[in-house]
């Protein structure tokens, strides 16, 4: 079984390099792909040479360009990308970031702890859930996504 990947879609160099550091402190050993921007997660997942989806995506809202919101409204149109499990991971506190966050199909929404100890806790336990318990369609014999 091929190691499962995680897209992590952070522009803030610092938090990009803390959810890295929290993931290695966590034994979370997938592989992840940082992508800076709304574009380049885009890039990534919907590259017209289908390659392998992650098993999760990590998406900050608060991104250049496109915005996480539009980002995960493109993954839900397309279907190769529909059913990828989308988790808003954010600073964020707005009601409208969270409600939009939902309206446009996340899995889950986890506003970032400031304390490193707590951050750490909250990325142990998405991957416990998302890496090792939860079971996605990609994990069913033939299927085929797009």
């Amino acid at each position: 079984m091929t190691q499962k990947k995680i897209l992590l879609v952070e522009d803030n160099a610092d938090d990009a390099d803390l959810t890295l550091r929290a993931l290695k402190k966590s034994n979370i050993v997938n592989e992840v792909v940082v992508a800076r921007d709304g574009t380049a997660a885009l890039d990534f997942l919907l590259t017209p040479e289908p390659q392998p989806l992650p098993a999760i995506v990590l998406l900050d809202l608060r991104l250049p360009g496109i915005d996480g919101l539009e980002v995960l409204r493109r993954i839900r149109a397309e279907e190769r990308t529909r059913l990828l499990p989308v988790i808003i991971l954010t600073t964020s506190k707005e009601q409208e970031d969270l409600l939009g966050g939902y309206r446009n199909g996340c899995n889950s929404y986890i506003r970032k702890p400031v304390d490193f100890s707590e951050f750490l806790v909250a990325v142990q336990q998405i991957g416990a859930y998302w890496l090792a318990l939860n079971e996605s369609p990609a994990d069913v014999p033939g299927f085929v996504s797009g």
